[in-house]
């Protein structure tokens, strides 16, 4: 039996009057969920909270994917800055929520790109609002390349969970972001870094698997071994918890805290 895998969808509001407006993901967290043996299910974000909280009830584990929005700043208790992008609130009270929820479960959580920045966000950290104008001498970090190239190295760091699933220190990595981290969430630790200092990757100490990196590694696991065995061990863990979960143990009847 295989792990039921929760993936967060963005929305696309079409002025087609035949296709209609939709609820859409990238077929790359498809594909890079499957093969790494999970069954992939789409969460809509227009839920209310007694619906999603049966539907994440249901999953063993949650991927909060990236998109072409920014987190709104008063998430995490500041003023926009000028070179703030577009934002799509509905969106993320329905991640945050959905994160939290996971967290309070022990359910594995990867949160890739804008998914890594939901969860430090969730977890009470704050962002970067535009990285250019907010750090002193940092990087580009919005390749204009395709996303299947890999763009900037990051270093990883040593001793964390990251580490011991990639197994190298430094790996070369895409990159589409304007935000980052700035302060990680109670509980979390940095566990990559650009060479610019910019945070790339975050991992939490006091859960099975809570980890998200800034990176798109759904378009690179297919060349890159060491990202596969991120979706691999993401996989594996939902796996574990569902067998738990069968065998009566850590809630069999899958409530919900909250």
């Amino acid at each position: 039996m295989q792990p039921l895998i929760g993936i967060t969808s963005d929305f696309h509001k079409s002025e087609d009057t035949f296709r209609g407006p939709a609820y859409f993901i990238g077929v790359n967290y498809i594909r890079a969920v499957e093969e790494a043996g999970g069954i992939p299910l789409v969460l809509p974000y227009s839920s209310g909270r007694k619906a999603f909280k049966e539907l994440v009830g249901r999953i063993d584990g949650i991927l909060i994917t990236g998109g072409c929005f920014d987190i709104n700043p008063a998430f995490y208790g500041e003023r926009p800055v000028d070179k703030i992008g577009e934002l799509n609130e509905e969106r993320t009270r329905f991640e945050i929520a959905v994160t939290k929820i996971a967290l309070k479960s022990d359910m594995p959580l990867l949160g890739i790109c804008g998914g890594e920045q939901l969860i430090t966000v969730a977890s009470g950290g704050s962002l970067y609002q535009d990285i250019e104008s907010q750090v002193a001498g940092v990087s580009s970090h919005e390749q204009k390349t395709p996303k299947t190239e890999p763009y900037h190295p990051v270093m990883i760091t040593p001793g964390t969970k990251l580490h011991s699933i990639l197994g190298c220190e430094i790996m070369n990595v895409n990159s589409t972001h304007h935000q980052s981290v700035k302060e990680v969430g109670k509980g979390f630790v940095i566990n990559a870094k650009a060479q610019d200092g910019i945070i790339e990757g975050i991992e939490s100490v006091d859960h099975r698997f809570v980890l998200g990196v800034q990176w798109h590694p759904e378009f690179l696991y297919q060349r890159q071994r060491e990202l596969r065995r991120l979706f691999e061990t993401f996989i594996r863990s939902c796996g574990i918890l569902m067998k738990e979960r069968q065998k009566g143990y850590a809630g069999a009847d899958r409530q919900i805290p909250g």
